[in-house]
């Protein structure tokens, strides 16, 4: 198993290469332990047989190097620098290949990268997609005008090179943001969506969707979820920040009825497709703020009996974990991928009627320092509750008894491994 790359220090986007599994493993397994052992038992974390090329999102920038070369690659962290990545240790063989025989083919049509602050060129960005299970790939070209002269030549040349290809895309994106794709875009091949399969259900997947990079990883962790919501097929399931409808659809197989809430207009739309094309009847997608949803819910008197919860890495607001105990389901499944404000939010809900009965961490990204859990937590009792002060800026001071593996939320993520290195 290869553990070395190249350009890991101009990267920055993995920070365990050259490091063996097993020991990125025990790392991991012991953060989680400092930042989140005075919750409960830290389940042993679950990692990959297989720990490489597992994403199976790949996005590259495009640019120039000082000598007017074409690269394509990545943006060293904490800049706007591009670093040419020829092979990626964590990506996808596949779309790799693809991107490159992109680049290639950028001479010959005489198309230059987009220049963001001269506003001239084309070619932005290069996002390609891959149903892992289903094979179907998405290749979406991200442009930094209207205008794709030669595009379709320049596609049907692309699609000669790879014609396991099922579509191909044109995003247009002219503003000067970090965004990668912009609001406009135009279908140059194939439906404009592809298709993957997880946990027994089948996912159409569109541009934009959020979808979980590491499949393999993600029915361990999805399976992990549904086994600690204890579903017998009786309850009313909640899935706040369902995206696609992907944990929610699974979970409807093993529960009475289920209620997806997503603010994504085209992730919704997904959703509601993806529902009728698995023909789960017992599902239902809004589109909407889950916290404002289930404080309906609750002022209407509904009841929900679990509440899957699966925010971004900033973790939930005061807002959303209020609305929670406003609503008060008997059981809440906790999906992290940032083991730091998980600790902050569930500092917030075990102080409003919940304790944490399971934490379990699964290794959905080797190679980084980043980790999903799992955590359940049930209710104490039935009664309100009187809803605590939350700060989203404080200090997580508990736990175990060591000054110097203390985290400061307001630092991020890597304030637990600068203290450590500082040790």
């Amino acid at each position: 198993m290869p553990n070395v790359c190249v350009v890991s220090k101009k990267c920055g986007g993995c920070q365990y290469t050259g490091i063996p599994y097993p020991e990125q493993l025990a790392e991991k397994q012991k953060r989680e332990e400092i930042l989140l052992g005075r919750f409960g038992k830290v389940e042993r974390i679950i990692g990959m047989k297989y720990p490489c090329f597992y994403r199976n999102k790949v996005n590259s920038a495009f640019g120039k190097d000082k000598k007017g070369s074409i690269i394509c690659g990545t943006y060293q962290m904490g800049t706007h620098y591009i670093v040419q990545v020829d092979k990626c240790l964590i990506e996808d063989e596949k779309c790799q290949q693809i991107i490159r025989s992109i680049k290639s083919l950028l001479k010959g049509f005489k198309m230059e990268p987009f220049n963001e602050d001269t506003g001239k060129g084309l070619l932005r960005y290069v996002l390609v997609r891959r149903g892992i299970k289903t094979g179907e790939i998405m290749v979406v070209l991200v442009l930094g005008t209207h205008i794709f002269p030669s595009g379709n030549n320049f596609v049907k040349e692309l699609l000669k090179l790879h014609p396991e290809i099922t579509t191909v895309v044109v995003n247009i994106n002219d503003k000067k943001t970090s965004m990668v794709l912009g609001e406009k875009e135009k279908i140059s091949y194939g439906k404009g969506y592809i298709y993957d399969e997880l946990c027994g259900c089948r996912f159409r997947i569109s541009p934009s969707s959020f979808y979980q990079i590491n499949p393999v990883q993600t029915e361990v962790l999805y399976n992990k979820a549904i086994e600690f919501a204890g579903l017998s097929g009786k309850e009313k399931v909640i899935d706040a920040y369902c995206g696609i409808g992907t944990i929610g659809m699974v979970a409807a197989k093993k529960a009475k009825t289920v209620i997806g809430i997503e603010l994504n207009g085209d992730a919704v739309r997904d959703a509601r497709i993806n529902a009728k094309e698995n023909k789960i009847e017992n599902i239902e997608f809004f589109r909407g703020d889950a916290g404002d949803f289930m404080v309906k819910m609750a002022a209407e008197h509904a009841k929900a009996d679990v509440v899957f919860m699966d925010p971004p890495r900033a973790g939930s607001d005061e807002a959303f974990l209020s609305s929670v105990a406003t609503l008060a389901p008997e059981k809440v499944v906790y999906v992290s991928c940032n083991p730091a404000t998980l600790a902050r939010d569930l500092e917030y809900i075990t102080e409003n009627g919940y304790e944490v009965k399971k934490i379990q961490p699964v290794d959905m990204f080797p190679f980084t320092e980043h980790c999903e859990t799992v955590v359940l937590l049930v209710k104490k009792g039935k009664k309100g509750f009187d809803k605590k002060p939350f700060d989203k800026n404080q200090n997580v001071k508990k736990g175990r008894k060591n000054g110097d593996y203390r985290f400061d939320d307001r630092r991020g993520v890597n304030a637990y491994r600068l203290r450590r290195e500082k040790k």
